[in-house]
């Protein structure tokens, strides 16, 4: 099956009216371990889109690596933010998750010259339902990864982000196959939880590491 191109139409419509789109996406809602990593991506009006830019789980990883860098040529404003594991145990994921896709944000507004309100001069999109603790004005796309250009750019940045995080975490503390498995709860996975316990990089709220501690 072909996997669906993202196209320009929400960002030809945001320039349109004088605006530029900021996409959005985050990974890492559901891994057992590392921080949920989010990305905010913004182009410049007229682009083109960069050829092979789709939603980020489709790409083999050596090939989202380069696009990262094309992406990062091309745009006029990357930001990358992060939760961590204290805060996604103490506040929840979804909360968590609005938090990375903030600090994404803040970050991209900085590179932006205009010194103007996000609500007057930007258009942000999510991938997914609506987040009311992003704390800014949005819109949300349910497959946006899938359907908005700037969107799947945000998930292929964040992917790349997270994956490099978690491989680099992997040497720390092998043992764990996170060089493979990025933190989810394969079976590999557990067999190094249930062999050396939980590090410190585990989300003790989620109920397979939560399990292992109440034995």
């Amino acid at each position: 099956m072909t996997p669906i191109v993202p196209t320009l139409e929400r960002e030809r419509a945001a320039w349109a009216e004088e605006q530029l789109l900021v996409g959005v996406d985050e990974v890492g809602r559901g891994p057992l371990a590392g921080p949920v990593v989010a990305a905010a991506v913004v182009f410049p009006a007229g682009c083109r889109r960069v050829r092979g830019v789709r939603d980020s789980k489709t790409l083999p990883a050596p090939r989202r690596v380069r696009l990262a860098e094309r992406i990062r040529r091309v745009a006029i404003a990357v930001g990358v933010g992060a939760a961590s594991v204290h805060e996604i145990d103490r506040l929840n994921i979804r909360v968590a998750s609005a938090i990375a896709m903030r600090r994404a944000v803040v970050r991209a507004e900085r590179m932006l010259c205009a010194p103007l309100t996000v609500e007057r001069t930007r258009r942000i999109l999510l991938d997914g339902l609506p987040l009311p603790e992003l704390g800014y004005a949005h819109e949300a796309l349910v497959d946006g990864d899938a359907l908005c250009f700037s969107v799947a750019a945000a998930g292929i940045v964040a992917k790349t982000v997270r994956d490099a995080l978690m491989a680099r975490l992997a040497r720390r503390y092998p043992g764990y196959a996170w060089e493979s498995n990025m933190g989810y709860g394969t079976p590999s996975h557990h067999d190094g939880l249930r062999a050396l316990g939980a590090t410190p990089h585990h989300r003790r709220s989620f109920a397979p590491v939560m399990q292992l501690l109440l034995l």
